[in-house]
Order: structure tokens, then sequence, then C-alpha cells
């Protein structure tokens, strides 16, 4: 509540004529409205997210029906892939936005529908799901494995016997589809990765489709296990042999500040490239993953912060 407090004086004393909303929630901080998601609610121009990459994934299930406002993120001393700025830096990530200088990365988002056995969909259009990192079908608490009939624009892929199926976007391919074994995906691209949870078949490996492509998952006949679904970390069905979900693009991207959105305001550098010009994310790969660090690489990179 401090940062929040400091962050919420801060933007009172600049811009007095920004007005602040704040979720619905038990603890409202001084200075900010009440706001409730849903087609009656106050339009929002910006959205400020401060703690880890949880809170940017609540932040856009807020706006599962239509456009994401564009969200500045910052990080509360957690380490993260949508994490660009430090809450130290509000000051000047703020003045960048409101100034017009912010730079955006669409994060691609998942559509999901659900249907029963007879292909009739499962509640009305509103209450379509916008996935951010990925949607799960896993087998949960049964010792049996998921029997999942794959479809791929209409087409049948295969029949995939496995613990469960990841259908994840580039954004979430450095969450639970990596620890799955699936490739990592630039967020920049548009695509859908397909990664299977312990499959039976040493033979089914990971695919990458584009964002064209309509994925549907249907729990197969013979299952002898319903599967539970998760989106972004959220317990949301239980699909029982016959019920499938179909997974697309959504024309609703969630539009990411940059950390070089404040370049100016950095020093330059004499080595590389300037602060903020390089790829955030090829800097969060190599920090966050250490991608292909050797055991030399890490062992000098402990010696270093020692």
């Amino acid at each position: 509540m401090v940062a929040i407090n400091a962050f919420l004086e801060h933007v009172h004393k600049t811009y007095r004529d920004i007005r602040v909303f704040h979720e619905d929630k038990p603890e409202i901080p001084h200075g900010a409205e009440v706001w409730n998601p849903g087609p009656n609610a106050e339009q929002i121009d910006l959205v400020v997210t401060l703690g880890g990459d949880g809170t940017i994934l609540h932040a856009s299930s807020l706006f599962s029906a239509g456009a994401v406002p564009p969200v500045l993120s910052f990080s509360m001393g957690t380490l993260g892939f949508l994490l660009p700025f430090h809450i130290d830096d509000f000051g000047q990530a703020l003045e960048s936005v409101v100034n017009g200088k912010a730079t955006i990365l669409n994060r691609m988002r998942l559509a999901c529908r659900y249907y029963n056995k007879d292909l009739v969909k499962i509640g009305d259009d509103c209450d379509d799901w916008q996935v951010m990192n990925e949607i799960a079908l896993h087998r949960g608490a049964s010792p049996h494995l998921n029997t999942i009939d794959i479809f791929v624009d209409g087409q049948h892929l295969t029949e995939a016997v496995s613990d469960g199926l990841i259908v994840s976007t580039p954004t979430g391919s450095t969450a639970y589809s990596l620890s799955a074994g699936g490739p990592i995906v630039h967020p920049s691209l548009s695509a859908l990765v397909l990664t299977p949870i312990c499959p039976r078949s040493l033979s089914f490996r990971p695919l990458v489709f584009p964002c064209s492509s309509l994925i549907t998952l249907r729990i197969g006949d013979r299952s002898r296990a319903p599967a539970g679904v998760s989106m972004d970390g959220r317990v949301s069905h239980v699909l029982h042999p016959g019920e499938s979900v179909n997974v697309q693009a959504s024309p609703y991207p969630v539009p990411c500040i940059n950390r070089s959105s404040i370049v100016e305001s950095e020093p330059v550098s004499t080595e590389g490239v300037k602060p903020g010009k390089e790829d955030d994310w090829v800097r969060d790969i190599n920090n966050l993953l250490q991608y292909n660090a050797t055991f030399r690489s890490k062992a000098l990179l402990r010696h270093s912060r020692t």
C-alpha cells in the first residue's frame, strides 16, 4: 500500500485532471474511485499494475469483453517477463505516457469457446474467455491419462493420450508451455503454440501454428478421465467425453508499454546499444532464464554478485 499511495500522491499532484480508478476490493486506496468491469463500466484510458506477472494477467481478465487499454506495469522487486519498469521509475514512465512518447508491444491473447457433445455452444457470446498466457487441459486428480482429439481448422491432427495439452500465446511460451518442453516464441509474433504435457508417445512434439488457425480440443469418447481446464492459472471448466473447446487468436491483444519509453531519461551507454533500445525480450531471456548459460558462465555470474 505504501507504493500505491506514493504513486497516487504523485498522480494527483502532477496530473490534477486525471481520474484514478481502482478495482472494487476491500481495501481501496485513498484518492481512487471504485471501478467494476462490465459493459457499463467507466471507460479506462490506461491500466497501471504494481506487482508481478500475475497482476498483469489479472488486469487482462478484467477486459474480457473487448479491447484492453495500454498497460503500464511496475515491478515491486519481482522478476518477470511482463515487468519492464521498476516502481522507482513511475515518474519517468508516466511522463512518457502523458507526453505521447510511449512505445507499445501488442501481446496476443486467445479467445476460447466451449461446446457440448451436440456442438452447441456453452454460455453466451459474452462468456468467451480471453487468455493472455495459455489454456491448459489436464487430468487433474484422476490417475488416468486424458484422450483428446486435436483438430486444426476442422482437420483431425491426432489423438493425444497424455496428462494434458497446452495452447499458449507467444507471451505464454515462457510460462507453463516452456516447463512442458515447448518452444520460446518472440512476443511480437502472432502464433499459437501447442504443447503436450507428458505424452505417452515420444514422437508427439510441440507445434507452432499461425494466428489464423482454429484449434479444437475434444475430449475423446474413450477417455477414462475428464479434463480440467485452467486459463492463465484460473480453473474455469471441466470437460467430459464428447465436450470440446475452440481456441483461436483474439482480436483484442494486450498493449504493453515498453521500457524504451523512458530511454531519453536514461544515461547513454558507451558500450553496445543505448539503454532501452535493446529488445526487452532479449534482455529478459538472458537475465531471467539465463538462456544458453554454461556451467562456467553461471559460476562467473555468481562470483560477480558476491
